[in-house]
């Protein structure tokens, strides 16, 4: 077979991808968020991962009342089946730190999914918008019930507390070292790996956790 025999087979094949990138997609989803929204939230067929980013995109730049965008936050969950677009929903989800309540009121709904990305969506909601004050306590509590038994599910949870590690060292050193840590092996590992990874967590934090282990 020839490179042209390749190509024309290629061209057979149902497309997954067209390869636009993130920067252009960001702009095409403010665009859509203007006025074409809910051609994109009613008839998507989510066939192409940029289609599918797109709409995880545009969801956190609709102007809505919060009830209406958490109804498609959560319309979309479903087609949620890659970690891309999974952290892309989430962290582009910044009406959450407006209404905090209602968000977290929302992601409680999933905490005890045994599904891989509706424990990720979780882990990476709170990650990216309940590390404050606040919450921050909060937070370790879910991170504790979530679905650990799937590997995008463990590394969520993992980041969630790496990410915590950088803005709350001393209540996540705490949380790691107390008996109110529930997380399995393996979660808790990659956690440790996770840090030790971080460019935002110190180096005197990173060989803390050298000395730990379940």
């Amino acid at each position: 077979m020839n490179i042209n025999e390749i190509k024309n087979e290629l061209k057979n094949i149902k497309r997954t991808s067209f390869g636009i990138s993130i920067p252009e997609l960001r702009k095409f989803a403010k665009r859509i968020a203007k006025k074409d929204y809910l051609t994109l939230f009613n008839d998507n067929d989510f066939d192409t991962f940029e289609i599918k980013l797109l709409h995880a995109f545009t969801i956190g730049y609709v102007n809505e009342d919060i009830e209406t965008l958490l109804k498609y936050f959560e319309k979309f969950i479903p087609y949620v089946n890659d970690w891309a677009v999974n952290d892309s929903l989430c962290q582009n989800f910044r009406i959450a730190r407006k209404y905090p309540e209602q968000v977290w009121n929302m992601l409680m709904k999933y905490k005890n999914s045994k599904k891989e990305f509706e424990s990720r969506i979780v882990s990476v909601t709170l990650l990216s918008h309940f590390l404050n004050d606040e919450y921050i306590d909060r937070v370790f509590e879910i991170l504790n019930e979530l679905n650990t038994d799937d590997y995008y599910s463990q590394m969520g949870i993992a980041w969630a507390i790496a990410t915590a590690m950088g803005k709350y060292p001393k209540q996540t050193e705490e949380y790691l070292k107390s008996d109110k840590n529930k997380l399995d092996k393996t979660t808790y590992n990659k956690a440790l790996q996770k840090i030790r990874e971080s460019l935002k967590v110190p180096s005197d934090i990173k060989e803390m956790t050298k000395t730990l282990k379940k």
